[in-house]
């Protein structure tokens, strides 16, 4: 929670003065509803006695009929204050006086005093409520786009670590939980508190019986909620996770969706999904009964607490030692005073689920990305270079490397191509030239710089990346194509797309390349959506071109069409391909053969199929002798 403090603007904290400036206010104008509501009920009482003398207590009426009516009752008594230094003559002179004057519009006075002072009180609950909603909602905005921005700014190792159903939780139904709980924490943590001493500082100058029970009532409470905090909060703290597996497993229901319906196993997702959904929803009916406890036990107590009030303080106003009018502002005070503790405790239950998510948003911020920017770059002025040396690495807390001594170079306009089996290590490699993963060993250079002492905007503006599924973002064809060249023309648009093979299909959508595409490009083939992809990567004119078998989603006719093209507009690009298929790599400069994250061999297609086995052994289970030229 700490983080989230730390991260509030100025106009923030001015809102929070501002909150706690209206809650005194709002507190004050409360005690003067009480005092308001006293002056009513005394009105009301003060016009029964002038109307029907005998109810009256007993030592009054006496006095009373000794006079026989309330003018010379009043008369008696003011000459008899007039004369005397007594507090209590003095003060029953002026009781006399206001029950011989009472008039109903006494009661209109003190009736439309209370009904000004709960609007005034009103109002400032409402101005409360406003800003402490835009604290919550500014501060919930300001988390999301810091989670946001620190998110973008991980490489792949911190979001396989936390995972994507994770942060995804975090960075929507964590900031929510904070975002409501500082909403009622802004209401509740500076109203409940200065209502809770103001009232109990004028129920002490009342009565100390009185202000006992009030006592014994609140202590109670704190050792109820206390019990129930002990069970419920040891709850809140697994609740996100299993939101997290929650989100996970319908992430892949819906990614998977097509396996699934051509597996028919619709039936085991679905048990995964329920087996998930009731362990959340077994913790929150727990959690949610322990908080249910709370309700009725705090409307006991209440009701309690008026009981004990009605049943000393009647004894104390037949003891002349109270009067209707305080006892009743007495009871309003007593309510005030349990409505504000059960604010704190629900704030206090509210609490832990909010520290957790806070904990959890806290863990992204703090979290340092294990690839950073250079503080001095260094410009590269060579062109379309790449050279590995001795390149080794191994994921965090892995006991093997994924690769190890990795050495070739490749010069502008090179085509290198990867082969190897599944899980050897191609991917990685590729990942690397990118620096979306940091060589453990060894160094990458990137036209004869370290990547490392390249900056991410000029290193990644001179790579072209085609990765393995074609990933799309709404928009339109035209947005997608213009992804990495915001200011690219109509010109160079259609020029890429041509290149890719993409201008055909383009042509034939409904509005061309304003067409829409959904997210995820799911309103095109896999091929479209390759296509689309090399086109993106065409259109921002990069030094090297890096395809992660881009090719297999087209057919041998359009994966010759687009090789062709490439070749021929591309000239001067490297090209780096990973390639399952060896007619698509047969005419490549340099060929690295991986297996188990070692290059086996290296060299062209001709030179491998003599001396290298494990390329020599995938080239014949694709393609006959003859085919190879063997």
């Amino acid at each position: 929670m700490g983080t989230i403090l730390k991260g509030m603007k100025a106009r923030e904290w001015i809102s929070v003065v501002i909150i706690v400036g209206l809650t005194v206010l709002q507190v004050w104008f409360t005690m003067l509803m009480v005092d308001r509501m006293a002056d009513l009920i005394q009105s009301i009482t003060f016009i029964s006695y002038n109307r029907d003398p005998s109810l009256l207590p007993d030592d009054l009426y006496a006095f009373y009929t000794s006079f026989g009516s309330w003018e010379a009752f009043d008369q008696a008594m003011q000459a008899q204050a007039a004369s005397s230094t007594d507090p209590s003559i003095i003060a029953a002179s002026a009781t006399v006086h206001s029950i011989a004057t009472a008039t109903t519009a006494d009661i209109w006075m003190a009736g439309g005093m209370m009904l000004g002072v709960a609007a005034l009180s009103s109002l400032t609950q409402i101005l409360i409520g406003v800003f402490a909603a835009v604290v919550a909602s500014t501060t919930a905005t300001s988390l999301r786009s810091q989670v946001n921005a620190k998110v973008s700014s991980f490489s792949l190792a911190e979001i396989n670590r936390f995972s994507t159903p994770s942060l995804i939780t975090r960075s929507s139904n964590d900031i929510e939980q904070v975002q409501f709980s500082f909403l009622l924490m802004l209401r509740m943590v500076f109203s409940a508190p200065v209502t809770v001493i103001w009232a109990i500082c004028k129920v002490q100058a009342t009565s100390l019986e009185l202000t006992a029970i009030i006592g014994a009532a609140v202590i109670a409470l704190i050792i109820v909620v206390a019990v129930l905090m002990v069970l419920a909060i040891p709850k809140f703290k697994t609740s996100q996770k299993l939101v997290d597996r929650l989100n996970g497993v319908t992430r892949e229901n819906i990614n998977g969706i097509r396996v699934i319906h051509a597996y028919n196993a619709e039936e085991y997702q679905e048990d995964k999904f329920k087996k998930a959904n009731r362990d959340l929803a077994k913790l929150n009916l727990f959690t949610g009964r322990v908080i249910g406890l709370l309700s009725p036990f705090i409307t006991i107590v209440m009701d309690g607490v008026t009981l004990g009030i009605y049943w000393f303080g009647g004894s104390l106003i037949n003891g002349d030692k109270l009067t209707y009018a305080t006892m009743s502002s007495f009871t309003m005070l007593a309510t005030q005073i349990i409505m504000s503790f059960m604010m704190l405790l629900m704030m206090f239950v509210m609490l832990p689920r909010a520290l957790v998510s806070a904990k959890r948003i806290s863990e992204v911020l703090h979290t340092e990305p294990s690839i950073v920017e250079t503080k001095n770059p260094i410009t590269p002025t060579e062109k379309g270079t790449i050279e590995f040396q001795d390149v080794g690495f191994g994921y965090p807390d892995a006991d093997t490397k994924v690769i190890d001594h990795v050495t070739f170079k490749a010069k502008q306009g090179d085509t290198i191509a990867i082969v190897g089996s599944t899980g050897c290590g191609k991917t990685t490699l590729i990942n690397l030239m990118a620096r979306l993963y940091d060589a453990t060993e060894g160094k990458v250079l990137i036209d004869g710089v370290d990547v490392k002492d390249i900056s991410f905007s000029d290193l990644r503006s001179r790579i072209g990346f085609i990765p393995q599924k074609g990933v799309l973002f709404s928009g339109t064809v035209r947005s997608n194509i213009a992804f990495g060249c915001q200011n690219a023309t109509d010109k160079e648009i259609k020029k890429a797309a041509e290149i890719a093979c993409a201008d055909e299909f383009i042509q034939e959508m409904d509005g061309g390349y304003d067409a829409p595409i959904s997210q995820g490009g799911k309103n095109v083939s896999g091929g479209q959506r390759q296509r689309l992809c090399i086109a993106r990567a065409v259109a921002t004119n990069p030094e090297i071109m890096i395809f992660d078998d881009s090719f297999s989603a087209l057919d041998f006719k359009t994966d010759l069409k687009v090789r062709r093209n490439l070749k021929e507009s591309q000239a001067s690009v490297t090209k780096v391909i990973v390639a399952q298929r060896i007619g698509t790599i047969m005419d490549a400069d340099l060929i690295l053969v991986l297996e188990y994250g070692h290059v086996v061999g290296q060299g062209t297609h001709k030179q491998l199929l003599q001396d290298c086995e494990v390329y020599r052994s995938i080239a014949l289970s694709q393609l006959s002798k003859e085919e190879l030229g063997l």
